[in-house]
């Protein structure tokens, strides 16, 4: 399957959109540094029009990230910390009377921003983090049975402390589905680690970030990524890579179908950092462990959802099933 590169550029602005994503990746690494692959993953996942789910030990950069995305495009942020006390109408907002007028006014609550980081998002009971589950499927959000629509582009970048820390609660799988990527950052390299114990006393690193892409541009770069082709041998591919999850003897719960429409969706974007409007099998063997290790369920205690785990046997997976040529 051969065919002619070209560079893409959005409606919005001549540069390519692989140049754009460059930039916002080059910008990340400015505030999280040592970490390209997954500032890369970072804006993958953001072109994709995803949620993004960042689970990892305290103190490795995972709020900076959030913040940092969101200062790279200009959009507006708000960060909600998760805690065991957290009501749903914390997060959505509420319906509050107007003596004056004798009448109830929505006040919309955090979640009405552009960029949301639901911050330690596994230490608020089951009920509060659904309260995400309509907004980050639907793009809005009911109070009273009302529906508002949330701003454009929406993104929600939830952090998550592994499972075995006191005072958590498992995200249920419904939850869980909802975010297009899990990804882990892990401590810098020792060298990188010793340049930040030299410099960050002299200055914020993500106060120090300037934007390098518009709100305007990120959805212009969003709508090429949902347009770039995928023919059908690429098509069926995919189908059998889910469907060699499901059949996988480790393998509780293989990937849903819902699941491989993400994994189709981070394989666009993923295609636009090589400046080509079609997705290869190369492509989906990338977004592969991002996109999949969260929703796979593996047999046996030993396993239960364990993220290196589930990487594993899709790495497998991506080596045994014969690609398209």
């Amino acid at each position: 399957m051969t065919h002619p590169a070209r560079v893409l550029t959005t409606s919005a602005d001549p540069r390519s959109a692989r140049e754009i994503m460059s930039r916002l990746a080059q910008n990340l690494s400015r505030a999280v540094m040592g970490k390209t692959a997954e500032m890369e993953l970072a804006v993958t996942c953001l072109v994709a029009r995803g949620h993004l789910l960042v689970e990892d030990v305290p103190g490795v950069g995972k709020t900076t990230l959030a913040e940092a995305m969101a200062r790279s495009c200009d959009l507006s942020f708000a960060r909600v910390q998760f805690t065991s006390d957290l009501l749903p109408t914390d997060v959505l907002g509420a319906q509050i009377f107007r003596a004056q007028t004798a009448t109830f006014e929505f006040r919309p609550g955090p979640l009405f921003h552009q960029l949301v980081l639901a911050d330690e998002l596994n230490r608020a009971p089951p009920k509060t983090q659904s309260a995400l589950l309509e907004a980050m499927a639907q793009g809005q959000v009911t109070v009273d049975a009302v529906s508002h629509s949330l701003p454009r582009p929406f993104t929600v970048v939830a952090t998550q402390n592994p499972g075995d820390f006191s005072g958590t609660y498992p995200l249920p799988d419904s939850q869980l589905d909802r975010f297009l990527m899990r990804l882990t950052l892990g401590h810098p390299p020792p060298e990188i680690e010793s340049q930040i114990l030299r410099t960050r006393g002299r200055e914020d690193p993500v106060h120090a970030l300037a934007s390098v892409c518009t709100a305007d541009e990120l959805l212009a770069v969003q709508r090429v990524a949902s347009e770039v082709a995928v023919e059908e041998s690429v098509a069926d591919y995919a189908v059998r890579l889910a469907a060699a999850t499901r059949r996988h003897p480790e393998v509780e719960r293989g990937a849903s179908t819902r699941a491989a429409l993400a994994l189709v969706a981070v394989a666009k974007a993923q295609a636009l950092w090589h400046g080509r409007d079609f997705v290869t099998p190369g492509d989906l063997k990338a977004a592969l462990a991002p996109t999949l290790s969260h929703r796979l369920l593996l047999r046996g205690p030993a396993h239960g959802s364990s993220r290196d785990e589930a990487a594993r046997l899709l790495d497998e997976i991506g080596r045994k099933v014969p690609a398209p040529k």
